[in-house]
């Protein structure tokens, strides 16, 4: 299945979104996915991390999925299911997954900045992939600049504090590169229309190759509902209502209302509000080097933010259309 047949699944309806709408959904992004990595600290303080992540996102496919079918009236084909289970792996397994193994050992608040290297990913992707759109000078800047407070925020420089553990940072910037793959893939792949379908779809095959993988690579880890805290499972309730119903949905709508450079700047927004909450509620130590690579990032999504939407002529107009499926 070629491109040229998912944006003609895509483009029936040509009506642009409200401006009141793209601000909601926005802000849901912003904030509620801001929130979420501290909730993911808790959660994983009685539970593993992988399980929880699984947990999570299937309790919220099981909710959605039958609600979104009633809704939409859309019966998802096996191409359309084979779609949500590429997205599932690259977002939830590989994205989210891998943010909920490194807070063992980042920060939260951290782990938020360092997730800021989606939007990076997200526009250089959409560039080198076929018939890609080269981003415009002013993102590129902001882009550079933002990436430049994250390799700050990692390198060896003793000031204001140590450095980010590496491994955690590795994972981290890798969990951003398949997340944003995921994205980006999102506009190209034969998904049912309704995104909230879409979200219910990808949360349960995400909800279970994130259990498998717990099971295949969790060392015998062991779920001990003795063991579990109450503090664990209200974060794991949070994480399924506001991370996956309602963040979740609203960032699919995001995938299909707006260009990758804007989406992609929830990630420079979140750490404002994750390590405010880590701070306030968790203790998390804000030092002097995370103040100064957070604003560093922040002015990056600035230049990001306000370019304008449209980005420039093709990288090539020979390329062929991108295939998905072979």
């Amino acid at each position: 299945m070629a491109a040229p047949e998912a944006h003609a699944r895509a483009a029936p309806a040509h009506h642009e979104p409200s401006r009141a709408k793209l601000i909601v959904m926005f802000a849901a992004v912003y904030t509620l996915w801001g929130s979420t990595y501290l909730a993911i600290r808790f959660a994983i303080a009685t539970l593993p991390p992988l399980f929880m992540a699984g947990s999570r996102h299937l309790i919220a496919g099981l909710i959605l999925y039958p609600l979104a079918r009633v809704q939409s009236k859309e019966k998802p084909t096996s191409a359309n299911w084979f779609s949500a289970a590429l997205m599932g792996a690259l977002l939830l397994l590989g994205g989210n997954g891998g943010v909920s193994w490194s807070e063992q050992i980042v920060p939260s608040g951290v782990a938020a900045l360092l997730v800021a290297s989606v939007s990076f990913w997200m526009i250089i992707i959409e560039w080198l992939r076929p018939r890609g759109t080269r981003p415009m000078r002013r993102i590129i800047i902001g882009l550079v600049l933002g990436f430049a407070g994250l390799v700050f925020l990692v390198g060896p420089s003793k000031l204001g504090g140590g450095r980010v553990n590496p491994i955690g940072a590795t994972v981290l910037v890798l969990a951003s590169l398949s997340w944003a793959t995921g994205s980006v893939s999102a506009k190209h792949l034969k998904l049912p229309r309704s995104p909230l379908l879409v979200t219910g779809m990808q949360s349960l095959v995400g909800g279970v190759l994130l259990i498998l993988a717990s099971i295949l690579f969790g060392r015998g880890e062991s779920v001990r509902l003795a063991t579990v805290s109450t503090r664990s499972l209200l974060a794991v309730g949070y994480l399924v209502v506001f991370g996956s119903l309602l963040g979740l949905s609203a960032y699919n709508w995001l995938l299909h209302h707006a260009s990758p450079a804007r989406v992609g700047t929830y990630a420079y927004v979140n750490p404002v509000v994750a390590m405010l909450l880590g701070w306030a509620i968790a203790g998390e130590a804000i030092t002097l080097r995370t103040l100064l690579a957070a604003a560093v990032i922040l002015a990056g999504v600035v230049l990001v933010i306000s370019a304008g939407e449209k980005t420039p002529t093709p990288v090539t107009e020979s390329r062929e259309p991108l295939e998905v499926g072979s």
